[in-house]
């Protein structure tokens, strides 16, 4: 069996958590990895077989996978091929996005085997710093292995029938929040922000945001290497204190297995 993750990871999150299940899955062995973050991977495609497995990562946007991931994700083709999807989200909830994401690889021609709710650190505010932790890892391997047994011992129905909570229609979401990145002065137009935007927003200037493709993955604000972008406004260091007392209360992983 071949093994790959698939994700879209504007703040690494979904990444460690699809990341931590496939090398679990994998035993050792190299992997494969495709990412679709990066506006340069807009265009990526992929083709899978039977004899490969694949492990999908998304975040969770407004309750919904991502219209810039979902996009991306059609490019993504499998051939009868087992996954297991998995979505990140802060800590709120997860909604509709998971069985959003299960419907859309399926549509793709994936067989989902086993999904996963996973928590991470959110983007905005301070909710649940430093999540993914050691202690969600090591559930993350459990996981895992409970999905392994689980096929051995269920080698021809394992993953047909999945519980997966979620509603359809879809909920209204996948698209990004109000927030625009500032960039202070100390920016050394390095271009850093510009490559590694998901969609593209940040001029060639460094500092131009085009408000209309802007998600607010704040993805430009993680990796600045001299912390010019920033989030220094009033109305959003509000919102953030507030956000943060709201989500507080530690949420835990939830995985789904086949019955």
């Amino acid at each position: 069996m071949n093994y790959t993750t698939v994700y879209f990871s504007p703040t690494s999150t979904s990444e460690k958590n699809a990341v931590s299940i496939t090398e679990e899955l994998a035993s050792g062995k190299k992997y494969g990895r495709i990412d679709l973050t990066a506006y340069s991977a807009r265009c990526t495609e992929a083709a899978f077989s039977g004899d490969d497995f694949v492990v999908f990562g998304m975040p969770v946007y407004r309750g919904r996978v991502p219209i810039v991931a979902a996009q991306r994700l059609a490019r993504i083709r499998g051939q009868q091929t087992p996954c297991i999807v998995t979505v990140t989200y802060g800590n709120r909830n997860y909604d509709d996005a998971l069985l959003e994401l299960a419907d859309l690889v399926e549509a793709n021609g994936f067989v989902v085997k086993a999904a996963a709710a996973l928590i991470g650190q959110h983007t905005w505010g301070q909710v649940q710093v430093g999540r993914p932790d050691a202690s969600d890892m090591q559930e993350h391997e459990r996981f895992a292995k409970d999905f392994l047994a689980a096929v051995k011992r269920l080698p021809d129905t394992a993953g047909e029938v999945l519980a997966i909570k979620g509603n359809r229609p879809y909920r209204e979401g996948g698209t990004g929040g109000i927030f625009r990145p500032l960039t202070a002065d100390t920016c050394i137009g390095c271009g850093t922000c510009v490559r590694s935007c998901p969609v593209g927003a940040i001029g060639s200037d460094c500092r131009t945001v085009d408000s209309e493709r802007c998600v607010s993955c704040f993805r430009c604000i993680r990796i600045c290497p001299v912390q010019a972008k920033n989030m220094n406004d009033s109305n959003y260091l509000k919102f953030a204190e507030d956000f943060t007392k709201k989500l507080a209360t530690r949420r835990e992983n939830e995985y789904f297995l086949p019955l």
